[in-house]
């Protein structure tokens, strides 16, 4: 929330992306915010207004309320108040951003908008490529500001540009946060075992991943279910500093399931792995809110022993 100023340019520009629709719809616009204003927080199923667009399909389905949703939140006259199983519940945003992040003076001028929101970028991604895949820079202007804003980060302290490469093979430039350098120089930890969302921030650039890990990754969700290599949504597997798996699974009736399992082609799973693979099952299962874990016989037994929990 501290950040709601920062995105004040940010806001304007998707409006105006908005704007047609906003003004086509400006009677069911302003009914939807009355609601709010009387019933909120509400869930796009609560609003009296159900009717399908008859005309368009898009992301967020057929309703118009959940076009009109969309728009006034990225316009941010309404915010997220709270989710509840998946689904939204929205709210003006005045009465969710504390007064003194929604009354602060909007950052307005646009280099400076930039700067920030690159340095929220790299502070999410802990490590950026310059070069990194164009949904990562949303936001961040054109690449000859990003390159200007880049530098200016750098000499304002908060960035350092660091080299990437391996073995004497051709490096890549990167910059990191400033206040990550200490992380460099922190003593290892003990290797765990971590599950990564498909949207997970070190996911975010793809071919990134590819050349710091050597792992490929592509979310399936989209693909038709023939086109797919792997699953409809496969969790890539990180243990210590590499990835080591993937797997594909289903929560269902409070149970998750894991139903393949891929190591990669050079992991031998050992006995801290699988033990790391444990710890980790009890973690994220209790972040599912999942009374168990199950794994299909089809997956090797040395992973269905260390994840199963009854």
């Amino acid at each position: 929330m501290t950040g709601w100023p920062m995105r004040a340019r940010l806001r304007t520009r998707t409006y105006n992306s908005h704007l047609l629709q906003l003004e086509e719809h400006a009677d069911a616009v302003a009914a939807a915010l009355a609601e709010l204003d009387a019933r909120g927080p509400l869930s796009s199923l609560e609003f009296e207004d159900q009717s399908h667009f008859t005309d368009r399909s898009a992301w967020y389905g057929p309703k118009r309320i959940k076009h009109i949703l969309r728009a006034l939140w990225d316009r941010g006259l309404i915010v997220t108040h709270h989710r509840q199983g998946g689904r939204h519940y929205y709210d003006r945003a005045e009465r969710v951003i504390p007064p003194e992040y929604f009354y602060a003076s909007p950052m307005e001028d646009e280099d400076e908008s930039i700067r920030w929101m690159l340095a929220r970028r790299c502070q999410s991604m802990g490590l950026v490529r310059p070069i990194g895949e164009p949904s990562i820079w949303f936001g961040c202007g054109p690449a000859a500001q990003r390159a200007a804003a880049f530098k200016e980060l750098v000499e304002m302290g908060q960035l350092v540009p660091v080299q990437i490469s391996e073995s004497g093979a051709k490096s890549w430039p990167a910059y990191l946060p400033a206040s990550a350098l200490k992380l460099l120089e922190a003593s290892a930890t003990a290797p765990r075992v971590l599950f990564l969302g498909p949207l997970d921030s070190l996911l975010w650039d793809r071919r990134g991943v590819m050349q710091l890990f050597d792992f490929e990754y592509v979310w399936e969700v989209y693909k038709p279910e023939a086109l797919r290599r792997w699953g409809y949504y496969v969790l890539p597997v990180f243990y210590g500093d590499r990835f080591v798996a993937r797997l594909d699974g289903r929560l269902e009736q409070g149970s998750w399931t894991i139903t393949r399992w891929w190591w990669e082609p050079d992991v031998m799973p050992t006995a801290d792995l699988l033990d790391a693979l444990h710890v980790a099952a009890e973690n994220f299962a209790h972040y599912l809110r999942a009374n168990s874990v199950r794994v299909d016989a089809g997956v090797s037994p040395p992973v269905r022993q260390a994840m199963t929990i009854e």
